[in-house]
């Protein structure tokens, strides 16, 4: 479906035209010419800036408003997964989407979950100084030791109940991707959120 709104504001992007869209299979940005179907790497031949060379700019990390303790020892990041993304209001809705991950899970590392004494598809409950969520184990070796993995696709696992909602100073953007947690099995039914 083509949107005139779109066609009118956005007529152009460097050769990739809407006519071209709509009638080739694929055209990549960056795009040389009309007959140009795209490059593989942008910015190949240079930067759009004077002299062409990129401009590296150093950050000052601000550290988390919360780090691992005694009580909460663990990390807890939240993200995306390749099935569900948002906060799966939608492709939890699309069968075959969530016929691929219809549950919510924690990754752990295999040796973390040894240590935890926890079998993958065993339930954890993993608690943050704002709530505890409980959900099934899986083990991830892509996920760093004493880290778990929390998508936020499920309603039945609510990451954001325990995340920090503490705001960057600059960008105002809460702390979602960052807290203390601590993880253990659990003391009673599943799919239990409760304020700690």
């Amino acid at each position: 479906m083509v949107f005139n709104e779109m066609k009118m504001s956005m007529r152009s992007l460097h050769h990739i035209t809407w006519t071209r869209l709509e009638t080739e299979d694929a055209v990549t940005y960056p795009c040389l010419s009309m007959d140009d179907p795209g490059q593989a790497v942008v910015f190949g031949d240079g930067f759009p800036r004077r002299a062409g060379r990129a401009k590296f700019t150093p950050a000052r990390v601000t550290p988390p408003a919360e780090v691992p303790d005694d009580r909460f020892p663990m990390i807890l990041i939240t993200g995306r997964m390749l099935e569900h993304w948002h906060t799966g209001s939608m492709t939890r809705r699309a069968g075959a989407l969530d016929a691929l991950e219809p549950e919510a899970f924690a990754q752990l590392h295999p040796r973390t979950l040894r240590r935890l004494g926890v079998e993958p598809g065993e339930l954890l409950s993993l608690t943050t100084r704002r709530g505890t969520v409980t959900v099934a184990a899986r083990a991830e070796r892509a996920v760093a030791e004493d880290t778990v993995f929390l998508p936020f696709a499920f309603v039945e696992g609510a990451a954001n109940t325990l995340t920090n909602p503490q705001l960057d100073p600059f960008g105002k953007i809460p702390e979602f991707k960052y807290s203390a947690v601590r993880v253990e099995k659990p003391q009673s039914d599943a799919g239990q959120v409760a304020a700690e």
